[in-house]
């Protein structure tokens, strides 16, 4: 069956486009041609990295978004239309992390987690899919984690959330066949970005140990936001009648030292910052 091929333009709507993988996948998209809306609640951040892409010779509109609230998100799917033209696809990865040990952890703090990161996205995916599936096509892309597959200690709302999202994508994959329209989740593995850094070093010692102890830090190196924007730009680049489903994006593991050439092991740039 012959396909007809994506437009020329493609707006791209990235929920979360204020820091870490979120802003990285808005500049990545936009260096590649694509108008990219920068949707967050701290658009003074958004504007810079507005400003940033213009400059560069891109095209990219700041809009408020606040994934929590029914009516920011209708307001935010409107602006961004209206600036840009029918969104063609979504990113969806607005959120934070909140940890704790999962019988200390307050039912507000937990229902919070899964507000924002399931809920959240469900809301974006609920008002932006409707008009890709009248127009045949569209992308919406969901960021999930590995989590959702290799649970991690202190992250139990975070993980209950990040797990709800892979039924969410799913499920909607199932509903959404035959419509044009690609649901994907990329699962990033342990990835340097701002989530996690305000937490107490105390906390943040207790919680990387536990995961030494259950194996799920063997080695020091981390993605960077940008190893994730590529894998979301393969997955939107794909022509139409192929759709990759699930992508899961980890950090290599460092390569051993050269005995005979005394060089370096090679491992992940240093770089400060919170864990995904």
């Amino acid at each position: 069956m012959a396909y007809i091929p994506h437009p020329e333009r493609r707006p791209v709507l990235v929920a979360g486009a204020s820091s870490g993988i979120g802003a990285a996948t808005a500049e990545y998209l936009a260096a590649a041609g694509y108008p990219v809306a920068l949707a967050a609640r701290r658009v003074d951040k958004l504007q810079e990295l507005a400003d940033k892409i213009a400059g560069a010779g891109g095209e990219a509109v700041a809009v408020p978004l606040d994934v929590t609230d029914d009516a920011s998100v209708r307001d935010c799917v409107a602006k961004a239309q209206a600036a840009l033209g029918p969104i063609e696809i979504a990113v969806a990865g607005a959120g934070d992390l909140d940890v704790g040990l999962s019988y200390e952890m307050s039912e507000t703090d937990f229902a919070s987690q899964v507000d924002i990161h399931l809920v959240g996205a469900h809301r974006l995916y609920r008002d932006i899919v409707p008009g890709m599936i009248d127009r045949g096509r569209g992308d919406f892309v969901f960021i999930g984690s590995d989590v959702a597959v290799r649970p991690r200690p202190w992250s139990s709302a975070y993980v209950a959330a990040k797990t709800g999202v892979d039924g969410l994508v799913a499920t909607a994959q199932l509903e959404l066949e035959g419509t044009g329209v690609r649901a994907s989740i990329v699962r990033p593995g342990q990835t340097i970005t701002g989530m996690g850094f305000n937490l107490a070093p105390e906390v943040m010692e207790k919680m990387l140990n536990s995961w030494i102890t259950h194996g799920l830090a063997r080695h020091g190196n981390f993605l960077a936001p940008e190893h994730i924007a590529q894998a979301i730009s393969a997955i939107v680049g794909m022509p139409r009648g192929a759709h990759m489903r699930v992508v899961e994006v980890e950090a290599e593991g460092a390569i051993p030292r050269d005995k005979s050439g005394g060089g370096a092991d090679m491992t992940g740039d240093e770089t400060t910052g919170g864990t995904k």
